[in-house]
């Protein structure tokens, strides 16, 4: 399984976010890729216990989903609505300028450490292990919904 505990892993990662520019358009969704760039700079400072979000996460969430999310290699599904914290069109970070934003995205996962049983919105406390894991999935996947 893919995770940003893994040094390599997170160059490739990063790799690929430093190639994205303003022009690359979406596969899937309704973000722009400018909004893209501020949900997942919003994800990590989720994931750091900067943002904290609403938990929304239910004993199905909290079991089976986290399970197949994290712990299987499963494609995680397309156009699956975000929560309003770290949704650009309503509570999240909304996006100003490509070079700051796209910047603030690249230091947090440069810099990306995950706290001990934080709480995901869906799943639940996670361990360090699965945020980090969360994470990759998580960047990947939008990375993929822009053909990065």
């Amino acid at each position: 399984m893919s995770t940003l505990a893994n040094p390599a892993t997170k160059v490739v990662l990063r790799d690929r976010v430093t190639r994205l520019t303003p022009e690359f358009q979406r596969r899937w969704g309704r973000m722009t890729v400018h909004q893209m760039v501020c949900h997942l700079a919003d994800g990590f400072r989720m994931a750091s216990g900067e943002r904290p979000p609403k938990p929304t996460y239910n004993v199905f969430t909290r079991t089976f989903v986290r399970y197949v999310a994290l712990h299987t290699s499963l494609m995680w599904p397309q156009g699956v609505r975000t929560l309003p914290e770290v949704d650009q069109e309503f509570g999240g970070t909304k996006p100003v300028e490509w070079s700051t934003d796209h910047g603030e995205l690249l230091h947090r996962l440069d810099s990306f450490t995950p706290k001990e049983g934080l709480p995901h919105p869906m799943f639940g406390p996670l361990t360090s292990n699965e945020w980090n894991i969360w994470s990759f999935r998580h960047v990947d996947h939008h990375l993929r919904q822009f053909g990065a």
